[in-house]
């Protein structure tokens, strides 16, 4: 079967399961959103820190616009092969044709190595490459709260 369109670099298999095994960690010790339409949310805000892409989406325009929108946001991302084994790695009983790592929680080494080595296969693809931190972000302060007393 050839390649979907929207595939713009190949991916060796072991690094799809390292995506995927990244993507488990990361739902357990950290924050990941499933789905393309929270994928895409979550990229156009600039919180992604990897894109996972599954290769056999149908039909191909649902996650057509990611990696151009990643590659503008300047936001790493890999192709994995089923959309099957990504949606059980995001830990959902459905298929998901799209997921992605908002915090890597302890999959943060595993992370930065995906994006290192998919940079390298960019490069040799002639493709844009992205940066490898995959830094967390700090906490924000607890909002204060401000009770209201009401007027009897």
């Amino acid at each position: 079967m050839p390649k979907p369109s929207y595939v713009r670099f190949e991916v060796p298999p072991e690094l799809a399961e390292k995506a995927y095994e990244a993507l488990k960690i990361a739902r357990e010790t950290g924050k990941i959103k499933k789905g393309t339409n929270e994928t895409t949310k979550a990229v156009e805000r600039g919180l992604a820190k990897l894109v996972l892409i599954a290769e056999d989406v149908d039909p191909p325009e649902v996650v057509m616009h990611l990696p151009l929108l990643c590659e503008e946001r300047k936001i790493p991302y890999v192709y994995v092969p089923s959309k099957e084994k990504l949606g059980q790695a995001a830990g959902i009983e459905v298929k998901a044709a799209s997921a992605t790592i908002i915090e890597a929680g302890q999959a943060k080494e595993l992370v930065e190595e995906i994006v290192a080595k998919v940079n390298e296969i960019k490069a040799k693809a002639g493709l844009p490459t992205t940066p490898v931190v995959v830094a967390e972000e700090k906490a924000a302060p607890a909002k204060k709260e401000v009770k209201k007393e009401r007027k009897k």
